[in-house]
């Protein structure tokens, strides 16, 4: 099996590689490196924004959480990202592709001032650095279980390899190199969801299914909530996490603008969305059979991992070793798309500013996805952290972006309060409500009614709402030092 692996291994380098190096002949302009020059066809378009969505979140996480929760803990992947794709093409994606945007800090630069422009770009950049360590990890993880690499050497060959990918062509690359490994990531899963069905189906694939489906007890079918206003409460939370916190994140928004039109980019997203959640539900579904072959855990030496569990079971070893080369284009086509988007902003929003740089702007691009490689590079050697940044990172586009964001998009907002004070309160708010809760849980003996109640509400809600505060009173204090603005 090593060998087959190898040679797999070598192909699949060769081939990204290879991609890699044609789209950097694509690149002429910033716009070419940061938009692919707004040319990509509904193809590339739905193929790109698919391949970053579907992630090792998606395949393994899902397998994962069905397994140990039902459905129900796949809510927010593949679920609700996925309505995240189709809303955003339904009521975004035509109206920001006419703004003829390079990043999601143009349309605040646009929209509420230089100062908003500078604030929202950096705490976007930011949320990007712990999500790119996090695919490090991950591809690290392989690196050393097939091939015994040492873990530190392993993270540096991946932070490489991810970094050539995306500095050589810009979108160009990411888009080429993400739709070849999105097509790949489907064929191995449809394969492996076959096999399975037809095996517990005993050669019929939809005997499989029912039966499958049938022995599944009916509390993990459901994607409803428990009774109860905080049980809620933490589901409707989790819904508008998944579907609106990532709605102005740059790697959503620098697709729809890499689009040869805004009809484009809006079919792009609402295609993308319909086949994501379709293709979601085969890990959801290989999650919840697993508890019929191993209700208590899984056999050794699949590492926890559903699907490595199920692949030695079902496949044949050159099966398994398209699996493990799967699993590593799922991280790389996904850690691609996360540098390029923070790397568009440290570029195009904030080194720009500065003269020598902004002469040189094709230069300053590449060399930004140089300097988001390198700072996110110590977050991966820390990894008993990296989950709790991530999870805070995720949280950072729904409280303190999406209120002046929506806003940009469909009000007139003119001058710099109405963004600052949305994303500063947002942020300020959703900060303390975690450190309250935090300091609240260390004595939960000693807590009343209303400091559990308050530790109950998700900061989520509170991060949004005071965003959403901020916001209409950056309008008043607008209208009161504009009279006559247009607000």
């Amino acid at each position: 099996m090593t060998f087959w692996l190898c040679i797999l291994l070598i192909l699949y380098v060769l081939l990204m590689v290879g991609l890699g190096l044609y789209a950097g002949g694509r690149v002429q302009t910033e716009e070419d490196y940061l938009v692919a020059g707004r040319r990509l066809p509904l193809w590339l378009a739905w193929g790109t924004l698919l391949a970053t969505w579907f992630g090792a979140a998606t395949v393994l996480g899902a397998s994962e959480a069905a397994r140990a929760e039902g459905v129900q803990g796949t809510i927010l992947d593949p679920f609700a990202s996925g309505l995240a794709l189709i809303v955003a093409g339904l009521f975004f994606a035509r109206r920001v592709w006419e703004m003829k945007l390079l990043t999601v800090g143009d349309l605040f630069a646009q929209k509420y001032g230089p100062k908003t422009e500078l604030i929202s770009s950096i705490v976007q950049a930011l949320g990007y650095l712990p999500w790119i360590a996090a695919q490090y990890l991950a591809q690290s993880a392989i690196l050393t279980h097939f091939f015994g690499v040492d873990p530190t050497v392993a993270i540096l060959i991946s932070a490489l390899f991810v970094t050539f990918l995306t500095m050589i062509g810009g979108m160009w690359s990411v888009t080429l190199t993400d739709t070849v490994q999105i097509c790949v990531v489907l064929i191995s899963l449809v394969m492996l969801g076959v096999n399975f069905a037809a095996s517990v189906g005993e050669g019929s694939v939809v005997v499989g299914i029912e039966t499958t489906w049938e022995r599944t007890p009916p509390e993990l079918r459901t994607l409803l909530p428990e009774a109860g206003l905080l049980a809620l409460l933490g589901w409707s939370t989790t819904w508008i996490n998944g579907i609106f916190g990532n709605l102005p994140g740059q790697d959503l928004m620098q697709r729809i603008f890499a689009s040869r039109s805004g009809t484009v980019a809006s079919r792009a997203c609402i295609l993308a969305g319909c086949v994501y959640i379709l293709f979601g539900l085969l890990p959801v579904g290989l999650g919840l059979a697993s508890r019929q072959l191993w209700p208590d855990e899984l056999p050794q030496g699949s590492d926890g991992q559903v699907l490595l569990a199920l692949a030695e079971l079902l496949l044949s070893p050159l099966g398994i070793c398209m699996l493990v080369v799967t699993l590593l284009a799922i991280v790389v086509s996904t850690c691609t798309s996360a540098m390029l988007s923070p790397a568009a902003l440290l570029s195009h929003n904030l080194l720009h500013r500065i003269n020598w740089f902004d002469q040189r702007r094709l230069l300053t691009s590449r060399l930004s996805v140089v300097i988001v490689a390198l700072a996110s590079l110590p977050l991966a050697l820390v990894t008993e952290e990296i989950l709790e940044l991530l999870e805070s990172a995720l949280a950072v586009g729904l409280v303190a972006l999406l209120v002046p964001f929506v806003a940009g998009v469909y009000l007139k907002p003119r001058g710099e309060w109405p963004g600052l004070l949305s994303i500063g309160c947002g942020a300020l708010f959703w900060t303390a409500h975690q450190i309250a809760a935090s300091l609240l849980v260390t004595d939960e003996e000693q807590l009343d009614s209303v400091s559990a109640l308050l530790l109950s509400i998700p900061p989520e809600l509170t991060g949004l709402l005071a965003s959403i505060l901020g916001y209409l009173v950056g309008q008043r204090l607008l209208r009161h030092s504009q009279p006559g603005s247009t607000v």
